[in-house]
Formats: structure tokens, C-alpha cells, sequence
């Protein structure tokens, strides 16, 4: 039994946003509904009459009525309310009293925030949506960025979207030949790219990353330059951003179908080519609807900060809090200077509820801060932790340095369908370790290898009925060929997406890693998520990486490599604490055969594991094969592991 940190108050449950739509719910129904369990189970079982409930509640804005909620085609084919014609930047503007704060924008360092009303983002919305229709940008057409997580990204997206055309964006961070990856499939008509962006108290500058976006991005017609770190001239042949702004403008918004693209997600790339996850106006209208609403519990005048760059599915998320008429904060720049900098940020901008990575958590709780006896923290009611596992010992960091009465909020999803699978509701107590339930609307299950449910045990995490968010379709991907393999070749019909999961009997889910960088060990499957849960508490450890691989004669390599602390080394003091931890923790198959010191882990531009591709380099997979360098943080570290497998593996095949 998993230990229970935190349990909500009645007060809290009857006075919930999830609360009060459920009593609407129950009068529309003629039905009670006492918790979130019944909710969910009626979501799944009536999936069409939940989605048009989530359309009725928020008086989701249809211009042109719809014929029917779905069709009758299988995933990944299914459309939703087709007939039906809408806009999601109007939704997202709607609300909001005009002299009411709509974004909050921080910089790293310290320095005042500024806030921009909801007023001022209509009118900057409206200009730069004129300007986008002047420059010949039409439904359809793509607007790509390469700015950070400010003003700009979020004005330029509502405007792209305000038009009808399809936005994607990539963070200044990816390099020339990441970026180029992504945004050259879309054959994009304007580009906006900012001169460069904040890290650790430096400013790094992008102008030559820029300069080559401009020359291999052939089907640019227009160059919008946004001055943001460095005082210089604009390049040649750029508009610069205040033009975009300088004129008033009607705030006009082109209704599109349902199913119009909005943007362009990609994923990680890290194996190949990124894939395009091409997301609907309708789709992640009702989506960010609910999951703002019923979910993060947000209302007009509260205000919802998230730690993420431009890169990250988080950035799209948090723009279904403007939705609610709340506000987001906006903070550019590394998340730990100074170390309990996202904390500060919270406590200054007076957020009530956050979303951030569970490493910047990590990486908090190993600096040795306290938030709560730095800052004022009395208004955050909320974290959600997206990324990876919230790792145990990260509950209870959270819980004494942050605050004891705050409901911790380990959530589950994908860039894949910009959003979450699983997470707690406003009903869910807060376990150790545990993420608190499924969400309205997601049928999801633990399958095991023949396709039937399990409880209480390792399964495939699977999704058997359709959700408006999940992609359209994928970019130059003619047929769904390459969606139907990246998702529904193991079981037709049914979205497999890649995780190792438990659905525990209580309703709580446990995730323990990728199920394609499976660990079976004497034929028990492990889950990496339980290694890094219970060894990334040890103060003597930053990071570590699990892999296992088999070798010749039905020969099994499960190896642990390990980033010591700084100061600490792996000696054989520390692996044999490392052994008792996990024998004792976890259970005797867990000790791995080996325990490697490593330089650093590796990890894809949105900070997760590069478990497959290590996976493939100690295989026998040359680098170049395994990996695209351009998707990685550390193409240092990854080249550190090309090498290892050389030398450990080469003579053992």
C-alpha cells in the first residue's frame, strides 16, 4: 500500500471548478455523480455524450453546427464533430477582462516582471494577425518560430492561429540542424526568430543558428527579427517585430473545421527524422478546456505558472489556462539560477497553481534549498509534474520545503497528444509515487503481451478509444503510414504509446518507464523508472541510466551507469550501497551486472532519458545509425557511450 502524503478537505472538493461542473453535470444527467470514479467510468462508456457535455459546459463557440460527434472510422482515422467550424485563438481570448493580466512575463535574473493585460494581447493578437494577412499568409499556410518562451511566441502563435494557418515553433536552445529538421518538412512561408536567449546568467547569442534557418529555408518569403537579448541592427531583409504591431487592427478570426490544423508538434527525433504531430482548432479546444478547467481547477483571475521552453508540449498546454480567463507567467531562463529560481519566480508572480519538469524538482531538492523558508508560497494550491516519475523521495522534498498542504499532482501524457492520459483530480488523495487516476475521456489500460487487461501488474500502457487531441494526422505522411506504425501495429485499432504501466486496483497508476527499452531480467519485466525512483535519492548520485541488452547464447546484460555527485566518485563503497539499495528497495533481480561510472546521461532536447538509442549503441548500432546528434543535449556524452559499446561489446558478438 503506497503512503498517502496529503488528502483534500471536503471544503476543497465542494468549492472545486471539478466540483461545480459535476453539479451542472448532474442536473443535465439526471444522475449523481459523487466523485471523480463515477465521472470517469461514464466518460469512457458514453465517450460522445462527455465530449458534447465538455462542448455545453464552456460554451465551446461553434459558428456552424456539427452533424455528428464522430465517425465511424477506426484510430487513427476517426474525426471529430465533423460540419462543425470554430477558432481555438478565439477561445483562447474570449475571456479575460480587458484591464485583467493576461501573461506575466519573467526573466531569468530577477529583474521585474512585466504584465501584459488581456486588452493589450488582443490588440497585439489583432496587428499581428493583420500583418500575417498582409504578407499574402493564408489558411493553411505555415508560420514557424524560433523564439524562447516570451510575449512573442505567445502573440505570434495566437495570430498564426487567428488567420487559419498552421504554427510550429522550436526553442532557441535546438541548434541549426535540429531546427532545420523540423521546420523545413513544413515548407514554412514566414519565419520568426528571435537574436538569442538567457542560460545560467549568460546570454547566448543565435544570430548564426538565424542566418542559416534564413538560407536553407528556401520557402520563406518573410523574416520576422525580434530584438530580445542584444541591442544591433536587424538583419537585412527583416521586418522587425514592432512592425507587426504598429497598426490597429479588427481582432478577426478565420473559422475553420473542426479538424483545420492549429500547429505542428514535433517529437524528439532522436532515432531519425522528428516526426509532425499535426493537432486540430477543435481537438485541443475542448482539450485545453478541460484540462484547465476540470483538471488544474483554474478560474478567471487566478494565475498558472509553467516551467517549460517553446519546445516542450508544456508550452502548448499552458495556453488552455487563458481559456479560463487565467493568467500564465511566462519565465525564460534555466531553471535553477540561482538554484531555487522557479520557486522565487512562483512565490513573486502569486501562482496558484504550476506545471513544471519532476528533474527541475530533482534538481531542487539535491541543491539542499527550501522554498517555503525563502519565499511566500501561501498561494500555490497546485504542482503538476510532468517529464518523467515524480521520484518518491521527491513527494516528501516537495511536501516539507514547499508546503504540506499542497496537492502534488504527477501527471502522464505526450507531446503526442498535447496533453495528459493520467493524473489526479481535486477527489485524489496524494500517494508516494503515485499518479492519482485516469482522466475523463482517456480509456486508457495495462495490457499484457496478449492483449488483455491487468490490474495490479505490468502492462503496455494502451488507449482504446479515440480523444479529439490525439494528432489528425502526421506531417508528409500520406496513407497514415507511418502513424499506424508508430502507434497501432502492436494491436489495430488501439493506441499503444510506449510505456510500461500499472493500474493499481485503487484507481492510482504507477509508470515505469519505455516499454521499447525493456528490461526483462530471468523473464520478469522492470521498469528503468523504479531504478532512477529509488537511486536518484542518494545524495552521492546526480543522475544514472539503466540498460539492458541480451548477448549470444541467450546471455542477458543489464548494466547501471552512474553520474556521481560532485566530489564523490563510484567507488566500491558506493556500489555496494548502490546494490544493498536496490536488493532491498526493489528486489535482488534488480542489481544490475555491472555498475559503470559515466561522464553524464544523455538526453533528448526536452530532457528525457536517451534509453533507446544507448540501448541500440550497446547492441551493436553504429552512432550515426542509432542517434541524431542534432536532437541531443549532450552529443558529448552520447559519443562517450558509442565508444564504451565499442570497447565492452565488440568481441562478445
Amino acid at each position: 500500500m503506497a503512503e498517502t502524503l496529503w488528502s483534500p478537505t471536503a471544503d476543497r472538493i465542494e468549492n472545486s471548478a471539478l466540483r461545480a461542473y459535476l453539479n451542472w453535470l448532474e442536473k443535465r444527467e439526471g444522475r449523481p455523480f459523487p466523485d471523480h470514479d463515477a465521472f470517469w467510468a461514464w466518460s469512457v462508456e458514453d465517450l460522445d455524450r462527455f465530449w458534447i457535455s465538455v462542448a455545453g459546459y464552456y460554451d465551446v463557440g461553434f459558428t456552424t453546427p456539427w452533424t455528428r460527434v464522430r465517425t465511424a472510422d477506426p484510430m487513427p482515422h476517426t474525426r471529430w464533430f465533423p460540419g462543425a467550424r470554430l477558432n481555438w485563438a478565439q477561445h483562447a481570448l474570449r475571456h479575460g477582462a480587458d484591464e485583467a493580466t493576461a501573461l506575466v512575463c519573467v526573466r531569468e535574473g530577477g529583474l521585474p516582471a512585466r504584465e501584459i493585460t488581456f486588452g493589450a494581447l488582443r490588440r497585439s493578437v489583432a496587428a499581428a494577425a493583420g500583418w500575417l494577412r498582409r504578407a499574402g499568409v493564408r489558411p493553411g499556410d505555415r508560420v514557424a518560430a524560433y523564439l524562447p518562451n516570451t510575449e512573442h511566441a505567445v502573440i505570434a502563435c495566437l495570430a498564426t492561429a487567428a488567420v487559419g494557418a498552421v504554427w510550429a515553433c522550436c526553442s532557441p536552445d535546438f541548434g541549426a540542424d535540429g531546427t532545420i529538421g523540423r521546420l523545413a518538412q513544413l515548407e514554412p512561408t514566414v519565419l520568426i526568430a528571435t537574436d538569442g536567449y538567457h542560460w545560467n546568467g549568460k546570454e547566448i547569442d543565435r544570430g548564426d543558428v538565424v542566418a542559416r534557418l534564413r538560407e536553407e529555408l528556401p520557402t520563406v518569403r518573410h523574416f520576422v527579427h525580434v530584438p530580445y537579448v542584444f541591442d544591433r541592427r536587424h538583419p537585412e531583409g527583416s521586418t522587425p517585430w514592432n512592425e507587426l504591431l504598429a497598426h490597429h487592427e479588427p481582432l478577426v478570426f478565420e473559422q475553420v473545421e473542426f479538424s483545420h490544423p492549429l500547429w505542428v508538434l514535433f517529437t524528439s527525433g532522436t532515432t531519425g527524422l522528428p516526426k509532425g504531430l499535426v493537432h486540430g482548432h477543435g481537438g485541443i479546444t475542448l482539450q485545453g478546456l478541460m484540462w484547465s478547467g476540470l483538471y488544474c481547477g483554474l478560474r478567471a483571475g487566478e494565475r498558472m505558472f509553467t516551467y517549460t521552453s517553446t519546445g516542450w508540449a508544456l508550452w502548448n498546454m499552458q495556453l488552455g489556462a487563458l481559456t479560463q480567463g487565467a493568467a500564465i507567467t511566462l519565465y525564460e531562463g534555466a531553471p535553477n539560477h540561482p538554484p531555487s529560481a522557479v520557486w522565487e519566480v512562483a512565490a513573486r508572480t502569486r501562482a496558484d497553481v504550476m506545471l513544471l519538469g519532476a528533474a527541475v524538482i530533482t534538481a531542487t531538492a539535491k541543491a539542499g534549498v527550501s522554498p517555503r523558508q525563502q519565499h511566500d508560497l501561501s498561494r500555490l494550491r497546485h504542482v503538476l509534474v510532468s517529464g518523467s516519475a515524480l521520484p518518491s523521495a521527491d513527494y516528501h522534498w516537495v511536501t516539507d520545503h514547499v508546503s504540506p498542504d499542497l496537492r502534488i499532482d504527477s501527471t502522464s501524457g505526450g507531446t503526442d497528444v498535447s496533453g495528459s492520459f493520467v493524473g489526479a483530480s481535486e477527489y485524489a488523495p496524494v500517494q508516494v509515487g503515485r499518479i492519482g487516476g485516469r482522466l475523463a475521456g482517456v480509456d486508457c489500460a495495462a495490457w499484457d503481451e496478449h492483449g488483455e487487461p491487468v490490474i495490479d501488474s505490468v502492462g503496455d500502457l494502451v488507449i482504446t478509444q479515440p480523444m479529439p487531441s490525439m494528432p489528425v494526422y502526421l506531417w508528409n505522411d500520406p496513407g497514415a503510414v507511418r502513424y499506424t506504425e508508430s502507434y497501432f501495429d502492436t494491436w489495430p485499432g488501439v493506441w499503444r504509446h510506449g510505456d510500461w504501466v500499472t493500474m493499481h486496483s485503487d484507481g492510482s497508476v504507477s509508470i515505469h518507464g519505455r516499454s521499447d527499452s525493456t528490461l526483462n531480467r530471468q523473464g520478469v519485466r522492470l521498469g528503468s523508472g523504479d531504478f532512477y525512483d529509488v537511486l536518484e535519492a542518494m545524495p552521492e548520485i546526480t543522475e544514472t541510466l539503466v540498460i539492458g541488452i541480451d548477448l549470444p547464447d541467450n546471455a542477458y546484460w543489464l548494466g547501471l551507469f552512474v553520474v556521481p555527485a560532485p566530489g564523490q566518485e563510484l567507488d566500491d563503497a558506493l556500489k555496494e550501497k548502490i546494490v544493498t539499495t536496490l536488493r532491498t528497495r526493489l528486489t535482488p533481480r534488480h542489481v544490475p551486472d555491472e555498475i559503470v561510472e559515466a561522464p553524464a546521461v544523455p538526453h533528448t532536447l526536452s530532457g528525457k532519458r536517451l534509453e533507446v538509442p544507448i540501448k541500440k549503441l550497446l547492441a551493436g548500432k553504429e552512432l550515426a545509425k542509432a542517434a541524431n546528434l542534432a536532437s541531443v543535449d549532450d552529443p558529448d556524452a552520447l559519443r562517450w557511450y558509442a565508444r564504451f559499446a565499442t570497447d565492452r561489446f565488440t568481441s562478445a558478438r
